[in-house]
């Protein structure tokens, strides 16, 4: 990707929706580490969240949640970085309570988004929801600083993060061997391959003996080893 299609505007249609495949837009924010741009985490995969608004109920379990598999996301070389409409001071005294109560301390940012700028960059503010709040976001930003995966969560259904664990294996295998994960998959499970696009191919895929073949455009192999 050259630098004149880095610097390309978002295409209309979907402004203030980054969507799979596009360039996650960049910003500059406060956030509870000190000053954080997107561009910061150039260079290796990133979970970016949003929540709602702090010292709600949801939400704090959601961040214990991800305190507790930050060392996961970490081992696959994912940063996390959160997001509410809240200032930094709000942020920080919520993340004391929740050392203070719950004993578990956050280890990432979160950014203070007092002038929405991020979430209507990421299309966080869903106005039949909230004109001020954010609902639920997840974007799964690769390396090269794309979007590969946009999950939407309503006010009320707290997150899954084994799910985003998943999803961020997924996407990393999908990469490294060049295959696609089936449904319900999970590291070490079978992968699938892509169908045949050429005579020569399909009698490639027939002879080999390490692809479990159900039909013609429809096989696996065993997955690597988590």
């Amino acid at each position: 990707m050259t630098v004149s299609d880095q610097t390309q505007p978002t295409p209309p249609g979907h402004a203030g929706l980054p969507l799979i495949g596009d360039r996650a837009p960049d910003f500059a924010a406060e956030s509870t580490h000190g000053p954080v741009r997107l561009s910061d985490y150039a260079g290796r995969w990133l979970v970016l969240f949003s929540h709602p608004a702090d010292f709600t109920p949801v939400c704090t379990t959601e961040f214990v949640a991800f305190t507790e598999l930050t060392d996961e996301f970490t081992a696959r070389g994912t940063a996390l970085l959160g997001s509410a409409v809240d200032s930094v001071h709000s942020h920080l005294a919520w993340t004391r309570a929740i050392e203070q109560k719950l004993g578990v301390r956050v280890p990432f940012p979160i950014i203070a988004d007092l002038d929405m700028r991020v979430s209507r960059a990421y299309g966080m503010l869903h106005p039949n929801t909230s004109a001020t709040a954010a609902v639920r976001a997840v974007f799964v930003i690769d390396p090269e600083q794309t979007v590969r995966a946009v999950l939407y969560y309503p006010m009320n259904a707290g997150r899954m993060i084994p799910e985003i664990l998943r999803l961020l294996d997924a996407l990393q295998t999908s990469d490294h061997d060049g295959v696609s994960c089936p449904a319900n998959w999970r590291p070490g499970e079978d992968v699938v391959l892509g169908a045949p696009r050429t005579q020569a191919e399909l009698e490639a895929r027939l002879a080999d003996d390490s692809v479990k073949l159900t039909d013609w455009y429809l096989a696996t192999k065993a997955g690597t080893a988590a």
